[in-house]
């Protein structure tokens, strides 16, 4: 009986085994496997390039999330614990588009190696919020497939280093056939992070549908019209948007964005200063740490309304759009604020332009005859050197904060 007994118990137990065996199997490849929890409250925050004092405006403005980008910003953590916000903590994986070969074994396996260490160094931080695996790796390619492979092979390697936060994968907005591929590439990527910009952030909910992405989407990057959708002068020049218009589109884009509960966190870009076509195109303050009426709207949108408003910039205007060597060039700008000062700038156009979201550096100032300035408006006489120019204007209050824009204009 008691040898009857055993058999019958061995029994059972491997039909359970079979049952269990058979559920994994069936169950997809992203749920065989549990996933870390996901934030209860949406991050708010921004994607940074900057020092302590900018990541203390961050926090300040309401912030309670914050974007780096590289293993080398990995001070943001400390300091971001001391000031109550937490880290996406940003791996560095090779470009093809500069020359990784994502079919070189060694160059592969040393990459891997490398954010190994880098994880189980940081992975019990406490400011640590999830990783993001690369930035737009796929960039300059006409297939994005094999650069996403690669991504999702690192995530499950990260994920088993670290199952308790988040993998993230950043990618660019390219299109309704970008975001079909997205939508079953990688079982071991938690959270789709996309980088938008202009339109792109309005109607996204539709376009997510249609290509059947269902799961938690982050924007990791948002940004008003980029240098690469402005309109363009007849010598090339982009427009660059003025200070005003970008804190409207933040506006408008943010409470879009906020109606969709997919959307598990939003990152303004770029808190901190680069020269990307412009010092002002995408850096959301000043080169010393100087607010603008984009921080506002953003401060406004995490609920921590600023206490005084920043300058703004209501309308610009320059005489001409071309001027022969020497010529008087003459600029206004309609202006509001309290205890205004106006800076004039003219620099050379820059050429030495690099794309994909590289850092560039930055134009040469170019001296120009001042005959008057003032608060509201300026006169000069144009460079006497043919070329293509543009002529900054910032303003400035007396509590720190600034407006910008820009005039682009040829000598000829």
């Amino acid at each position: 009986m008691r040898r009857l007994w055993q058999k019958r118990n061995n029994v059972t137990r491997l039909a359970c085994l079979i049952l269990l065996a058979a559920a994994i199997l069936l169950l997809p490849p992203q749920a065989a496997f549990a996933s870390p929890p996901l934030p209860a409250t949406p991050w708010r925050g921004a994607a940074f390039s900057g020092d302590r004092a900018a990541l203390e405006k961050l926090a300040a403005a309401g912030a309670n999330a914050v974007r780096v980008y590289h293993e080398r910003d990995a001070w943001v953590l400390d300091e971001a614990r001391k000031l109550g916000i937490g880290v996406l903590m940003g791996l560095d994986v090779g470009l093809p588009r500069y020359g990784f070969r994502l079919d070189d074994p060694q160059a592969v396996s040393a990459q891997e190696n490398r954010i190994r260490a880098f994880v189980q160094r940081h992975r019990n931080h406490p400011a640590l919020l999830a990783w993001v695996i690369g930035n737009e790796v796929e960039h300059g390619m006409s297939d994005p497939l094999p650069a996403w492979r690669e991504i999702d092979r690192l995530a499950g390697v990260v994920k088993k280093l670290d199952p308790a936060h988040p993998t993230v994968m950043s990618v660019n907005d390219g299109g309704s056939q970008y975001l079909k591929q997205l939508a079953g590439c990688c079982a071991n990527v938690d959270m789709i992070g996309l980088n938008l910009y202009a339109g792109a952030a309005f109607g996204l909910d539709g376009r997510i549908r249609t290509a059947g992405i269902g799961k938690p989407l982050l924007i990791a990057e948002l940004g008003p019209l980029g240098q690469w959708q402005a309109g363009r002068k007849p010598w090339g020049a982009p427009v660059e948007l003025t200070s005003r218009e970008k804190a409207d589109y933040f506006r408008r884009a943010l409470a879009e964005l906020g109606k969709n509960p997919q959307i598990r966190g939003v990152f303004a870009f770029l808190w901190g200063i680069k020269q990307e076509q412009t010092a002002t195109w995408h850096g959301l303050l000043l080169s010393d740490n100087s607010l603008t009426e984009i921080t506002d709207a953003l401060a406004e949108a995490w609920g921590r309304p600023a206490v005084s408003a920043a300058p703004s910039i209501l309308g610009i205007g320059i005489s001409a759009d071309e001027f022969a060597p020497g010529a008087i060039v003459s600029s206004t700008i309609e202006v509001r604020g309290e205890a205004l000062v106006t800076g004039w700038l003219v620099c050379k156009e820059a050429s030495d332009l690099r794309g994909g979201g590289e850092s560039e550096p930055s134009p040469e100032a170019v001296g120009v005859e001042v005959l008057s300035a003032g608060t509201s408006s300026i006169r000069f006489r144009a460079p006497s050197t043919p070329g293509a120019y543009r002529l900054f204007i910032t303003v400035r209050d007396g509590n720190g904060k600034a407006a910008t824009a820009n005039l682009p204009f040829l000598v000829k």
